[in-house]
């Protein structure tokens, strides 16, 4: 573990700003982080999943399979987000900088909390929305 003290304020931007490819997680814990190298392939691929509709249209199958994974990516991002902006001082400074002290965190951190939660329920919402929607017109093409 490095010997800079790791800020729960930084960590819970980059969730809010970079998370969906796992920069946060790599803050934290370094490249070694298994949990971290998951978030980069599903918003890839949910990124060309709303290419493929943006050039193909609402009918390409596989942009409807696609696209859910950036929203799941962004979601657990976001999460992250709200944890670590959550966790107490002393929680996260025995966690994340072996028992020293680091600096307090404050309003930047609440306003990242705030942003990752407010983001994180429309994306949310909107990914069940989108995968709603995808299911029940394929069931209707069915019928």
């Amino acid at each position: 573990m490095s010997t800079t003290p790791r800020r729960k304020v930084v960590a819970t931007w980059l969730a809010l700003v970079a998370g969906v490819f796992g920069l946060h997680r790599f803050y934290l814990h370094g490249a070694k982080d298994r949990w971290a190298w998951l978030f980069p392939l599903p918003t890839l691929l949910g990124l060309v999943g709303v290419q493929r509709m943006s050039a193909l249209g609402q009918d390409d199958r596989l942009a409807w399979l696609l696209i859910p994974l950036l929203g799941a990516s962004l979601v657990a991002a976001l999460l992250g987000g709200i944890v670590y902006g959550l966790t107490p001082d002393e929680r996260w400074n025995a966690r994340f900088n072996a028992g020293r002290a680091a600096p307090a965190s404050g309003w930047a951190t609440i306003i990242g909390v705030v942003l990752c939660l407010f983001v994180g329920g429309i994306v949310l919402m909107s990914t069940i929305a989108f995968s709603a929607q995808r299911y029940f017109e394929s069931q209707a093409d069915i019928h």
